[in-house]
Formats: structure tokens, sequence, C-alpha cells
């Protein structure tokens, strides 16, 4: 029993001890663990340095919209001068990896354009029903080989893939564009024999000093497998309906600076935000044999016609004050487009309307919010943005304020053609988070007798996007 008590208290007296030690002031106390950093990627490493990984992102953009409609615009059957609509312009999800010292896989699944009429039977669907459910697909799914490890010099890789020609805006990395959005046009063959400006491809890219090079001979799809009905053959240039050759295309850009990254098969960043300095020269191309056709001298004369592309541009994105934050980004390029003989297509971005009153020269879809985009001629698309310093929100984040201007001179419209952009991005944790406030103005037209469009006003749109990416 004694022996119980004496051991009772040595613990007392030791506990004791303990505690006035810890209480003490001069008394050293074990230090917390640093908190962990916080993660900005979901990656999963696949060796211990690192460098085999597979990672995902996620991308959401939701748009808010107030629209002055094209003359003669319906939604699902009534009259609308102006619309306001909800929608999601872009989700996705991206999956890529270096699975080895020289493999690289790349994946993306999303939908785009998906607005309260998704699905709406605006053609020659009378008694078929439509379906809202129908809209993801996969983008990308394209296998790219390493030639020689750890040297960019030249990649190898097929599938299905934006691996492009003609511009970087051909090929844009939609979650760092500057813009509220990319400047679709550059997409020159965008859901005709393309998907959603994807093809099935086989490419050499890579980068050797300060050039960087793609090529690549594609596949294109058959203009009938768009989901929408093909124009009829005519005196104006569409896309052939009869005939199938390769497509070729490729990419020359000198890099004065810093280098871009050439890790993401065929995807071009939009702004650095600083973190880089960048001015890249570029040239590109598409060409295919046969691609176009319209009428001849009678009805039944049929004339092919190549579809033949080219572009030159300037980019620049670099800091100007590294200690504030501040930085610029401008682009301006120069697109010669030859679709054939008088080619001319409409497009609207998501388009808010469903219909119209008043057909344009008989083309498709110039309802809405939708403008000349796409044509024979010439464009000349420059933007520029200015990322003001931290010191202007603080830990709000930070503002980037941001014009654009396209300005077409097709074949087939009178006089140039102007669309014309102004906004305002609130980065609030950089590409991260962003709300982008933007305002288009553009033109409408009528036809002439001769065939001719000609400008007769302008409309407005307002958008408000918010943009979570990860």
């Amino acid at each position: 029993m004694k022996k119980v008590l004496a051991i009772l208290g040595l613990v007392s007296n030791t506990l004791a001890f303990a505690q006035q030690s810890t209480d003490s002031p001069t008394a050293e106390s074990t230090p917390k663990p640093a908190p962990a950093a916080e993660k900005n990627e979901l990656k999963y490493n696949l060796n211990e340095s690192g460098s085999h990984f597979f990672k995902a992102t996620f991308l959401n953009q939701t748009w808010l919209r107030f629209n002055q409609s094209n003359p003669g615009t319906t939604v699902v059957g009534d009259p609308k001068e102006n619309t306001f609509d909800i929608g999601l312009r872009r989700t996705r999800i991206q999956m890529f990896g270096q699975i080895n010292d020289h493999v690289v896989l790349y994946l993306q699944f999303g939908m785009n354009n998906f607005n309260f009429q998704n699905g709406f039977p605006s053609f020659n669907t009378a008694g078929t029903p439509s379906n809202r459910k129908i809209q993801a697909f996969f983008h990308d799914a394209v296998g790219e080989y390493l030639v020689w490890k750890n040297k960019d010099y030249l990649k190898i890789g097929a599938g299905l893939t934006i691996v492009n020609g003609l511009s970087r805006f051909s090929q844009p990395s939609v979650s760092s564009i500057l813009s509220m959005d990319v400047p679709v046009f550059a997409q020159a063959t965008v859901d005709q024999t393309d998907e959603f400006s994807r093809k099935l491809s086989v490419y050499a890219r890579g980068q050797v000093g300060p050039i960087d090079y793609r090529f690549a001979v594609s596949d294109p799809f058959p203009a009938q497998t768009s989901g929408s009905v093909p124009p009829a053959l005519g005196p104006n240039a569409n896309f052939a309906l009869k005939g199938h050759h390769k497509q070729f295309q490729g990419l020359l850009l000198y890099q004065f600076f810093d280098k871009e990254s050439n890790q993401t098969p065929g995807y071009m960043t939009g702004t650095y935000l600083g973190k880089k300095k960048i001015f890249n020269l570029e040239a590109g191309f598409i060409s295919q044999k046969n691609a176009l056709w319209h009428t001849g001298e009678t009805a039944t004369d049929t004339v092919y016609q190549n579809l033949n592309l080219w572009s030159v541009a300037a980019f620049l994105d670099m800091p100007v004050n590294r200690a504030t934050g501040s930085a610029i980004s401008a682009y301006l390029g120069y697109f010669n487009l030859d679709y054939g003989k008088n080619y001319l297509r409409y497009n609207g971005i998501m388009n808010p309307a469903t219909g119209t009153t008043q057909a344009i020269g008989g083309l498709g879809g110039t309802q809405g919010n939708a403008f000349p985009m796409f044509g024979t001629g010439s464009v000349i698309y420059s933007q520029v943005g200015y990322l003001l310093g931290q010191n202007v929100l603080g830990n709000a984040g930070a503002l980037m304020p941001y014009a654009q201007a396209q300005i077409g001179n097709y074949d087939r419209v009178n006089g140039s053609m102007g669309v014309y952009n102004v906004g305002l991005n609130w980065l609030i944790k950089g590409h991260n988070s962003k709300l982008t406030l933007d305002y288009q103005n553009r033109p409408y037209y009528q036809a002439l007798p001769s065939g001719q469009l000609d400008a007769q006003g302008r409309r407005g749109q307002v958008v408000l996007q918010y943009q979570v990416f990860i």
C-alpha cells in the first residue's frame, strides 16, 4: 500500500511540475504545424517527382443577357423586340495528363450554348419530338507522343482535337480569355464541317527555339451531319454536300520574349494577367480542295471551289508594373477568307430567338442577336485590355477593362461590317472566379434585289457572365 501511495505521489508531483513549466512565460512551447497550402488544382501524381501526372479541371460560364432583337425576331412564335435570357455558355470537364516521359492523354467533355430554347424544333420538325437533354458531347479525345524526352521539338498526335491552323483564336483556351467571349469567326468552319471547331486530325507540333509550330491533316465531317438543314445548292457558295477531301492547316508563331506553354494539345491562353512577358508574331492557314459549291451559268451547272483561309497577327501580353500588378494585353490580326463565291453565314452566340418573319436573302438564322459572322472577304480583328493595379480593389480582386472590334469586309455585304464590344472583368480570384460585364453593338441588314446585304441600323446586347474554373 505504501508503494502505491508513493507512486501516486510521484506522478502527482510530476504532473504539477509539467503544468507549472507549461504555464511559465519562459517555457518553450511546441510549435504548431504550419497550415497546409491551399490547392488550386485537382492533380494526381503518377510518380514521386510529379513529372508524370493526371489532372481534371471544371469550367462553368453562366450568362444573364438582355438583347435588342433584330427586326422580325420571334421567340416560340411570338414577336419580340427584345429578350432577356439565362444560359450556360460553356460547361466543361477536362481530363489530361503526362502518362510517362513521352505520352500525353487529353479528353474534354461538356456542352455549349444551353439556354431556355435548347432543343427547340426550329427547322423541319413538324410532328417530331424534341429533346433538351442531348447537348453534352466529347469535345476532345486525343493522344500525343513526345519524340524527344524533355524536349518540345516534336509532338505527334491524333484524335478529335482543336489543334488548328489560321490563328491563336482558332484554338482558344476559353477559361483564360481577355474578353467575355472569343471571336468565333476565327473558328472558321465551326459546326459546318467540324464538331464545335474540333476535327479528326493527325498533327505535328512543337517548339524549336523561338518558333512555335503546328501542322495538321484533318478529316472533315460532311455538312449534312451538322444538326441543321444544309442550304440548298444555289448561286452563292455553301459547303458542298457531295465529295470528300482532306483539310490541311498550319500555324507558325515567333516568340520574342517568354515562351508560351506547349503542354496541352492545341489550346492557347487568352491573357496571362501579367505573369508572363509575351510578344508573338503569327501566321496561319486552312485549305481544302472542293470544299464549297454553287451553281454556274445555269441552275444545272455545279461549280466546286476550294476553301482557302489565311491570317497574320501580333499578340502582346505583359506586365506594366510588377510592383502594383498592372498589365496589358492586346491582339491585332488580319484574316483573308475565301469560302467561295459570295459565301456568307449568320451566327448568333447562344441565340435567344427561335425564328424570324423577315428572311434575309435566303440566309438562315438571322434572328435574335445574329449578324454576318463568316464570309468571303477579309476581317480585321483587334482587342486590348488593361489590368489595373492591385491597389484599386486590394484583397477583393482586380479589374480589367477591355475593348474589341471585328471589322468585316465581305463580298456580299455593302460597306464594312463593324461589331464592337466593351467590357469589364472583375477578377475575384484570377480566372478561377471571374465576373464580366459586356456590351456589344452590331449592325442589322436587309437584302437588296441584287442579293447584296445593306445595313439598316444597329442593335445592342448586355451580358453579365460569371465564370467558375478549377
